[in-house]
């Protein structure tokens, strides 16, 4: 007795184990595992290093600015003076001349230009990101498509070993009828098919659900068993509000028109600058002295590009029309949305109303089921009659089965159409 009692207990605590011990995985765990996997999702780094470097890169025009020019030169002519002194040689300068020299400027004003490139920068590598953003968010579609694949294959592998029960139960009635003389040998055989062709469909089902595991298992770059447990997802909480990243493009694409239009302005403003520039020439700043001599000039410069108010307007109106198709995309994008929102509404109604009469036919099936089991039993019916309520009554099963996938299926599906 003891031993028995002790046996129990090992298996009671080995099965626990077990138990505990079988993997799980929900389907946010899948949306964040395929999110951090998924190659694509590296890009964001080398997006935010690139805008790094290159706005490091524009800033770096603040600081002084250093030049180097040579000249080496042979005119036709020179400067001369028309005037001869008694007992004085005026010196004549040499065609070719020669001048070496190095600058350099530090900006005091330019217009806003180094700041509006450094703003562009900025913008742009948030529209790369955003659109990155979109094609990881893609995913969750194709999570959704796998990961309630493998939830109805479970529920339809569920509801065979229920079939297969079913079919045990005639066959065992069976065999006691064809004991007692009442039935052939031939409606056993008929059950034992039914059976046998319902192990085949578990076997088809379980290498399908193998196949989604397997796909869903590259996509979250993590290894996954064939017993793995998909938990089934509550209800989400149904929100009309599109919240989808690609809004968020659309309205960094318009700040990325702004700073365009700033930029056109900042490059029309004028320019102000200190220099210092030295070098050695022949001549130098003395126009009169042909020998090489060291020189150097200092001051303020000032430059206003005025060939820009040519193009202005023109640039002015071409951001004008971008802005208007961007605006044109979100509109379309939220048209085509909002249909999507619409057909998805309609397949959850449809759902919901298909599954609250579910539970009465299968009740109906059921009751006819037993009455069929009983009448099998006292040779009322034969097998061919006993398996036709039996596949009724699992017809009925497989549909409430599939309305339920399908309707969560359908919520998950327009919380994902919604960005929720």
């Amino acid at each position: 007795m003891k031993s028995i009692f002790f046996t129990t207990i090992i298996c009671f605590v080995f099965y626990q184990t077990n138990v505990q011990s079988q993997e799980k995985l929900s389907i946010e765990e899948c949306y964040n595992l395929t999110r951090q996997n998924y190659p694509l999702v590296r890009q964001s780094e080398l997006i935010s290093k690139t805008a790094a470097y290159s706005i490091e890169n524009a800033a770096k025009g603040y600081l002084p600015q250093f030049n180097i020019s040579g000249l080496a030169s042979y005119q036709s002519d020179v400067t001369k003076i028309p005037i001869q002194i008694p007992g004085t040689n005026i010196p004549q300068l040499s065609k070719d001349q020669y001048r070496l020299s190095a600058e350099g400027t530090q900006v005091l004003f330019d217009g806003g230009v180094i700041r509006q490139q450094k703003e562009a920068i900025g913008i742009n590598a948030s529209v790369e990101t955003q659109k990155l953003e979109i094609e990881l968010y893609k995913l969750k579609e194709r999570v959704n498509q796998l990961f309630f694949g493998v939830l109805l294959i479970d529920a339809q592998l569920k509801q065979n070993e229920l079939l297969q029960k079913d079919i045990q139960l005639g066959i065992d009635r069976a065999k006691a009828t064809i004991a007692n003389g009442t039935a052939f040998k031939s409606s056993l055989n008929i059950l034992k098919a039914e059976l046998l062709k319902v192990t085949q469909k578990s076997i088809e089902q379980k290498f399908t659900r193998k196949g989604y595991i397997d796909v869903l298992s590259l996509f979250i770059n993590k290894t996954l068993t064939e017993d793995i447990e998909l938990q089934k997802p509550v209800q989400p909480i149904m929100q009309a509000e599109i919240r989808r990243p690609e809004l968020s493009l659309y309205e960094q694409q318009r700040k990325s028109l702004e700073v365009k239009e700033q930029a056109i302005a900042a490059r029309n403003l004028p320019k102000f600058n200190l220099f210092l520039q030295g070098g050695v020439g022949r001549p130098a700043l003395n126009m009169l002295n042909n020998a090489a001599e060291p020189f150097a000039m200092g001051g303020l410069r000032m430059s206003w590009p005025l060939s820009g108010f040519y193009t202005s307007k023109k640039e002015k109106a071409i951001i004008d029309i971008n802005r208007k198709e961007i605006d044109l995309q979100k509109e379309s994008f939220l048209l085509n949305t909002n249909f999507v929102v619409k057909q998805q509404e309609s397949e959850i109604d449809k759902q919901t109303n298909l599954l609250s009469s579910d539970d009465e036919i299968i009740a109906l099936r059921a009751s006819i089921k037993e009455t069929s089991a009983a009448q099998l039993q006292n040779g009322v019916i034969n097998t061919s009659d006993y398996l036709r309520e039996v596949n009724a009554e699992d017809q009925a099963r497989q549909s409430k089965i599939m309305h339920q996938i399908q309707l969560l299926m359908a919520q998950y599906n327009k919380q994902t159409t919604t960005g929720n």
